[in-house]
């Protein structure tokens, strides 16, 4: 673990801190008290800085959502870890690598892509993407910062292919986090019987909250049909909506950062009010 820099963001105290982890860019923000919350986000270049933000310098915004809303609850804003993707221009897949429900797409969930072979699919990574979150760069960072979080106090948050890793963690590390904040989840890359497999491997309902949601325009239009299929299997799984399970459609918001962040508070709440 390296720190590589550190740099101030708009509308909040502290610095966030940017590390390398054997060419792996983890980046930290934590509130000047000590918290007892901590938040896991997928897609690092597009939470904190504009200026690495893929999408026209947008950004989620998410320390000063989650600056507001922690006082707003009463908590101490939860620390915030956001790990970068590995897309680059020699390895121009590497962000669907990471982000892959690995063992469900080799094992027997068709991958809608044109021009994936069998073979493509020995190459996913996102069993050890998420092994090096959970086992590495979290207690290293926060050994950092000398805090021990809780599983109970910890979310895991990321959209779109993120938003399929993020429910793929809870299968995979339900004894890690105990939130998945889901937003834009891409199903369309699985279709339903993509959203039948990460149903059915979620965690018993009443261990772990999960939240879902999508937009109605451009790529978020195409969720329509595969999230209403994913709510109703959530209430056949006995998840009980607003408690343990929440699903939203946000009308006229579409797949991107500022969108995302135009609603960020709703599922941190979801969290962080209990």
């Amino acid at each position: 673990m390296e720190l590589v820099k550190r740099y101030q963001i708009r509308g909040v105290p502290s610095e966030v801190s940017r590390f390398d982890f054997a060419g792996r860019t983890v980046e930290m923000w934590s509130p000047q008290e000590p918290s007892s919350h901590l938040l896991i986000a997928h897609d690092g270049q597009n939470v904190f800085d504009g200026k690495s933000s893929t999408h026209r310098g947008k950004t989620w915004e998410m320390a000063q959502h989650a600056f507001k809303v922690g006082y707003e609850t009463g908590l101490v804003p939860p620390v915030i870890i956001a790990v970068w993707h590995s897309t680059s221009k020699t390895d121009p897949m590497g962000r669907a690598k990471d982000l892959s429900p690995q063992q469900f797409f080799q094992e027997d969930v068709p991958v809608n892509t044109p021009n994936v072979s069998k073979s493509d699919l020995l190459h996913l990574r996102g069993d050890q993407y998420l092994e090096n979150i959970f086992n590495t760069y979290v207690p290293q960072l926060l050994s950092d910062l000398g805090l021990a979080i809780s599983a109970e106090n910890t979310a895991l948050i990321g959209s779109s292919m993120g938003g399929l890793s993020t429910l793929y963690a809870a299968y995979k590390y339900p004894n890690k986090f105990k939130t998945a904040l889901a937003l834009s989840p891409h199903w369309v890359i699985g279709g339903d019987a993509l959203v039948h497999r990460t149903v059915k491997e979620l965690p018993k309902p009443g261990s772990h909250k999960i939240w879902m949601s999508r937009g109605t325009k451009a790529l978020d239009a195409e969720y329509e049909p595969y999230q209403n299929l994913a709510d109703e299997l959530m209430l056949q799984r006995g998840y009980r909506k607003d408690i343990d399970f929440a699903t939203k459609v946000y009308k006229k918001t579409g797949h991107n950062e500022a969108s995302w962040a135009s609603y960020l508070d709703q599922p941190l709440r979801f969290w962080l009010e209990s």
